[in-house]
C-alpha cells in the first residue's frame, strides 16, 4: 500500500520560509505586556468627550487616538498572524480572542467622536483649521464625517453598537474555526495512485488533474464534506447577513448594499451596472464553455472539468526561487524602484510561504502602519502559485507605498481600490508569459490561463456578487434562507452563468459554504471592478512606459486620501462608466478568438 503523504507541522517549516512576525514582537510575553499597556492608556481617550469644540483639544484628540489605534493594530495583526500560522494552536487562539474582544471596548471609548462632531456648528471646521493649522490634514476626514450625518446615531446608540461588534462578528469567526480547524477531508488518490489527504490547499491541484477520475473524486470528496455541515454553514452565513442587515437598518440606510457603498461615495448604480454589463455579455462565457468542451474532447462537460487546462503541457514544478525570478520579469515594466521594493519583501521575510498542518488556507496580504505588509501563501509549486505571489505582493507594495506616502489616517486604501494593484501585477505577468512563449502548445495553455483569470476574477466574482444581492434582499424582505434555499440559489446562478452545455453537478450547490468573502458583505464585486481598472492600468503601463508608470504609482501612493472613484479617475481610469468592464470582456472575446486560431 502506498504511503499517505502527511502535511508538515508548523515546527517542521524552515524559519527562512516563514514571515518575520518577530519583527512586531519578539515573544508572546512582549505582546501580553503591550496589551496591558494599551488597556492602561486607552480609556484616556474618553476624557476628550465634550471638549472637541475647542480646536486645540480636537487636535490633541487626533494625536492621542492615533497613538492608541496604532498600538491596537500592532497587537491585532500579531495575534491574527500567529493564529493563522496554526489555527489549532490554543495559545494563539487565546491571544486572538483577547484582542478581538478588547477592540470593541476601544471603539466604545471613541464612539462619542462622530456624534460630537456632528453636533457642532457647520462653520466650526473651517474656524478650527484657522486656529490650529495642523488640523488641515484632517479636513477630508472631518468632511467625510459630516457627509454621514443622516446615518449617524446618538452617542449612546453608537456606544451600544460598538460594544456588541464582537458578537456581531461571531459568524465569521465560527466559519473560520469550522472550515480551517475542525473540518477534515477524506484521503484520495492522486494521478500516481498515491493516497493523499485532501485539503483546501491541495484541492486546486486535484481539480486541475488531466485524469478526469482524479478531479471528479476530489470534487465529490470536497463538496461532500461540506454537505455534511450544510445546516451549520447555512445558519452561520444567514446569521452574518442578518447582522449586516441589522446594522444597515440601524444606520438608516435604504438597503444593506447602500450601507456598504455609500461611505466611500460609490453609487449603488456602479454595483448594479456591473451586474447588468455581465448579464448582457454572459454569452461570451457560454462560448468559452463550448470551446473548452470541444478542445478537451468531452461528450459532456461537468463543473469539475472547469479548471483543467485545455491543452496538455508537461507539468512544471516551480520552486519558490524560480517563481520570484518569473515574477520579477513579469512586473519589470513597473521600473527599478518597484522591483527593489519587491525584492526587499522577499529578503526581509514578508512572506509565509508553505502549507502546514492547521495553517489558514488561501492567501492574503495584511499588516498595519507599523508592521511589514505581510503575505500569507500556501505555495504549491504551480504556475498559479506564481500568479498568487505577484497578486499578494501587489497588495503589499500598494500598502508599502501608501504607508510611506500618506499620514496614518489616510494610509489605508478602500476596498474598492484594494484589488487593483494586485490584479495589475497579474495582468503584467500573464502578458509577459504569453508574449515570450515560443512553444505553440504552451502559448495556447497560457492564453487559457488568462481566460481563466478573467473567468474567475470577473465572471465568477460577479456571480458571487449576484448571490450576495439575492440573499441580502431576501433577508431584508423578511424571507428566511435555509441550506436548501441557498443551494437552490447557487444552482440557478451556475446554470445561468455557464450556459446550456455545462452539466451543473449537484455537488456544486454547496460551494457557497466555502466562500470566506461572503462574511465581508458586498466585497467580491470589487474583484471584478478592480480587474477592469487593472486592465486599463496594465495597458497604460505597457503602452506609455514611464508616463504610465508614474500615473500608476500616483494611484499606489494615494491611499485613502480621497474617495476611490476620484483616486482612480485622477490616475486615468473612470469607473463611473461601464467601459473598463466592457473592455475586459472584449479582451476575453479576443483571447477566445486566439484560442480557436492556434
Amino acid at each position: 500500500m502506498a504511503e499517505v503523504k502527511k502535511i508538515k507541522l508548523r515546527q517542521e517549516i524552515k524559519a527562512e520560509d516563514t514571515w518575520n512576525v518577530e519583527a512586531i514582537y519578539e515573544s508572546n510575553a512582549d505582546w501580553e505586556k503591550d496589551l496591558e499597556n494599551l488597556k492602561a492608556v486607552a480609556a484616556s481617550i474618553k476624557d476628550f468627550s465634550g471638549k472637541l469644540s475647542d480646536s486645540k483639544k480636537l487636535l490633541e484628540y487626533f494625536k492621542e487616538s492615533e497613538i492608541i489605534s496604532r498600538k491596537a493594530e500592532k497587537l491585532f495583526i500579531y495575534a491574527h498572524l500567529r493564529s493563522d500560522e496554526d489555527t489549532a494552536n490554543a495559545e494563539y487562539q487565546a491571544m486572538r480572542d483577547k484582542i478581538d474582544s478588547y477592540l470593541p471596548e476601544i471603539r466604545s471609548y471613541e464612539a462619542f467622536f462622530v456624534p460630537e462632531i456632528l453636533s457642532l456648528p457647520e462653520a466650526y471646521i473651517g474656524e478650527a483649521i484657522k486656529q490650529q493649522p495642523e488640523l488641515e490634514m484632517y479636513k477630508f476626514l472631518l468632511d467625510d464625517v459630516l457627509k454621514m450625518k443622516p446615518h449617524t446615531l446618538s452617542r449612546a446608540e453608537e456606544e451600544l453598537l460598538a460594544s456588541v461588534s464582537d458578537c456581531l462578528d461571531a459568524p465569521e469567526n465560527i466559519f473560520g474555526r469550522l472550515s480551517n480547524a475542525d473540518m477534515t477531508f477524506p484521503v484520495i488518490e492522486d494521478e500516481g495512485g498515491n493516497k493523499v489527504e485532501l485539503t483546501e490547499v491541495n484541492y486546486m491541484a486535484f481539480i486541475k488533474s488531466k485524469k478526469r477520475e482524479v478531479r471528479e473524486n476530489a470534487f465529490k470528496a470536497l463538496f461532500g464534506t461540506y454537505e455534511n455541515y450544510k445546516n451549520t454553514f447555512a445558519a452561520t452565513l444567514t446569521s452574518s447577513v442578518k447582522n449586516f442587515v441589522f446594522k444597515s437598518k440601524t444606520k438608516k440606510y435604504q438597503s444593506s448594499l447602500e450601507s456598504s457603498l455609500k461611505p466611500n461615495n460609490i453609487p449603488v448604480e456602479v454595483y448594479e451596472k456591473a451586474l447588468e454589463t455581465i448579464d448582457k455579455n454572459i454569452s461570451v462565457l457560454h462560448r468559452y464553455v463550448s470551446i473548452k468542451k470541444k478542445l478537451l474532447g468531452l461528450d459532456e462537460i461537468h463543473m469539475y472539468d472547469l479548471y483543467v487546462p485545455i491543452v496538455e503541457v508537461e507539468s512544471e514544478h516551480i520552486e519558490f526561487e524560480e517563481a520570484v525570478n518569473m515574477a520579477v520579469k513579469g512586473i519589470a515594466p513597473l521600473g527599478e524602484e518597484y522591483l527593489n521594493i519587491f525584492q526587499e519583501g522577499i529578503n526581509s521575510r514578508w512572506i509565509d510561504k508553505y502549507e502546514n498542518k492547521g495553517k489558514r488556507g488561501g492567501a492574503y496580504s495584511w499588516g498595519s502602519y507599523d508592521t511589514m505588509p505581510y503575505v500569507l501563501l500556501n505555495y504549491n509549486y504551480e504556475l498559479s502559485d506564481v500568479s498568487t505571489l505577484v497578486h499578494e505582493m501587489g497588495h503589499s507594495i500598494h500598502s508599502y507605498y501608501s504607508r510611506k506616502t500618506q499620514p496614518y489616517i489616510y494610509a489605508d486604501y478602500t476596498l474598492f481600490c484594494a484589488e487593483v494593484a494586485s490584479t495589475t501585477n497579474e495582468a503584467l505577468l500573464i502578458n509577459y508569459l504569453i508574449d515570450n512563449e515560443k512553444d505553440k502548445n504552451k502559448k495556447k495553455y497560457l492564453i487559457n490561463q488568462q481566460l481563466e483569470q478573467i473567468r474567475t476574477t470577473v465572471f465568477r466574482q460577479l456571480m458571487f456578487a449576484e448571490f450576495e444581492k439575492i440573499t441580502h434582499e431576501s433577508i431584508e424582505a423578511g424571507n428566511p434562507l435555509t441550506a436548501v434555499n441557498l443551494c437552490d440559489i447557487w444552482h440557478k446562478l451556475n446554470k445561468k452563468y455557464f450556459g446550456p452545455e455545462m452539466i451543473v453537478d449537484k455537488e456544486i450547490d454547496m460551494e457557497w459554504a466555502r466562500i470566506p468573502h461572503f462574511y465581508s458583505d458586498f466585497y467580491v464585486y470589487q474583484y471584478a471592478t478592480g480587474y477592469a481598472a487593472a486592465t486599463s492600468f496594465a495597458k497604460s503601463i505597457l503602452s506609455l512606459g514611464d508616463a504610465g508608470v508614474d500615473k500608476y504609482k500616483g494611484f499606489l501612493k494615494s491611499g485613502g486620501s480621497d474617495y476611490p472613484i476620484n483616486i482612480l479617475k485622477n490616475a486615468g481610469v473612470d469607473m463611473t462608466t461601464s467601459k473598463p468592464l466592457e473592455d475586459t470582456l472584449a479582451r476575453f472575446s479576443e483571447l477566445l478568438d486566439l484560442l480557436e486560431e492556434k
